[in-house]
């Protein structure tokens, strides 16, 4: 099949540019069409599907992301790791704007989205205690290290509805339980990644402090998109180094784990 991809990255503006002989591919799902048409290219030696999370115009906000049909078609596709590269909130002093948190846990505050692609034909009980492939998440660490970035080797992400931001009661609270990054977008995509038996690895670039940690204004869209935007480049980096030292052969435990279940429809 033409236009196959190994490895997908599920990113924002600034990382089109990531792949070189690239082609755009239209795919439709059970779940309707994805945020926009995956762009299929390579990395180095590596073929890689890029999709942008809202879309190319960024028409859709993160409560209203069709984040079903983004990991089905990318699975369509033939990608079995994910790359999710995302601007987040830090929770946490220490860990201020520029750093790179590769989360190891995730909290779900989310409500109303759709979380499982298992909502007819039977029940399906995936395993999700630990949420990122751990495999995905050492590269990660390595290639942001070798990249000279402040990164941050495990943490919680806690994922909120949006769109708007936390008030300075809930990231005083979130900051209390003691989770680390707060982001809109991580969840449903890590658990339906595993419900796919696809390896999902976060890239969490700390834009800014949440509303609770420090005193001011709080927080602002306009501030995220700037910090991010100055960040491109080297984020762009940070990917493509971690993309061609993913392993070709997968030893986790991510990409077994449907075995034993009885699925009520065939995965592409």
């Amino acid at each position: 099949m033409a236009n196959r991809a190994d490895i997908g990255v599920i990113g924002g503006s600034g990382l089109y540019s990531l792949l070189d002989d690239a082609q755009e591919v239209e795919l439709t799902t059970p779940y309707g069409p994805p945020s926009d048409v995956v762009t299929v290219g390579r990395i180095g030696a590596r073929s890689v599907a890029f999709l942008p999370r809202h879309g190319r115009d960024h028409r859709y906000p993160p409560h209203r992301i069709p984040y079903r049909a983004n990991l089905w078609a990318l699975r369509s596709l033939g990608v079995r790791q994910v790359l999710a590269p995302s601007a987040v909130g830090s929770l946490r002093a220490e860990h201020g704007p520029g750093a790179i948190v590769v989360p190891d846990q995730l909290v779900d505050r989310t409500s109303g989205r759709v979380q499982t692609y298992y909502d007819a034909g039977g029940a399906v009980h995936v395993s999700f205690a630990d949420p990122y492939c751990p495999t995905g998440r050492a590269v990660a660490v390595s290639a942001a290290r070798s990249g000279g970035w402040d990164i941050v080797d495990g943490g919680t992400l806690v994922v909120i509805e949006g769109p708007r931001f936390s008030t300075r009661a809930e990231s005083q609270w979130f900051a209390r339980n003691g989770w680390t990054i707060v982001g809109m977008t991580g969840f449903p995509e890590a658990v339906l990644a595993r419900e796919l038996t696809l390896c999902y690895t976060s890239l969490s670039l700390v834009t800014d402090h949440d509303a609770g940690v420090e005193a001011g204004e709080g927080v602002t869209h306009e501030e995220v998109l700037r910090f991010f935007a100055t960040n491109v480049t080297k984020m762009r980096s940070l990917v493509a180094d971690a993309v061609e030292a993913l392993p070709e052969e997968r030893t986790c435990a991510c990409s077994s784990a449907l075995d034993g279940i009885k699925l009520p429809f065939d995965l592409p």
